[in-house]
């Protein structure tokens, strides 16, 4: 489904989101995806060639409600819209607030980053790919389930990009997921993206009591 409004985004609502009775009560888990620095614009197609909206067009079954914001030409991931953008989608759909996800690819692994760092308490668990975050920042998300991801002959982000902050988390106690893919470059969001254990491992958390 194609939203329009202040941020553009694309939504996909999972099966039986709409179907009445018992289910018409039903909460369900939210999974954000941010795009990279190539689907930056105005045309919203340019979402399905990567990640969560390419999953969720081929694969209806996706059990999320899955929003996909982009972003405008030549912009960067800000924390303040995405915000206002997750309290939107809280507003108007029956979202599971426990089981609210962040993941993103390249740009949008370093917005997934910063905007778990601004928002440390928001969600229940982030997956970001090939992605920057601020090590001296990691205590903030040091409760948080962590599954990053990144190829080790990237010329694009480095791999230590991902590795620093996941050292940082390590450092602090907590125990952050991370694959390293030997060979694969920048291009970590294909596999991953396409292999069900993600999504599982999503849906195993929720989020935690402050």
């Amino acid at each position: 489904m194609t939203v329009r409004a202040a941020c553009r985004y694309l939504l996909h609502l999972p099966p039986g989101y709409d179907q009445g009775g018992r289910a018409a009560g039903k909460r369900w888990p939210l999974i954000l995806f941010l795009h990279g620095a190539g689907e930056r614009g105005n045309d919203l197609e340019l979402l399905k060639r990567h990640g969560i909206p390419k999953i969720a067009e081929a694969r209806p079954g996706l059990p999320f409600i899955a929003v996909s914001p982009q972003c405008p030409a030549e912009g960067w991931w800000a924390s303040a819209p995405l915000i206002a953008l997750l309290d939107e989608i809280e507003r108007r759909h029956r979202v599971d607030k426990d089981r609210v996800y962040a993941t993103g690819i390249s740009m949008g692994g370093f917005g997934t980053w910063q905007l778990a760092l601004d928002q440390p308490r928001r969600f229940a668990a982030i997956a970001p790919i090939c992605g920057r975050g601020n090590p001296l920042l990691a205590h903030r998300i040091r409760h948080l389930p962590v599954w990053a991801f990144h190829g080790a002959k990237d010329r694009v982000v480095p791999l230590s990009a991902s590795a620093d902050m996941v050292r940082a988390l390590r450092k602090l106690g907590a125990r952050p997921r991370f694959t390293i893919y030997p060979d694969a470059g920048h291009d970590s969001w294909t596999r991953t993206y396409e292999n069900p254990r993600l999504y599982a491992w999503l849906l195993k958390h929720a989020r935690q009591p402050r």
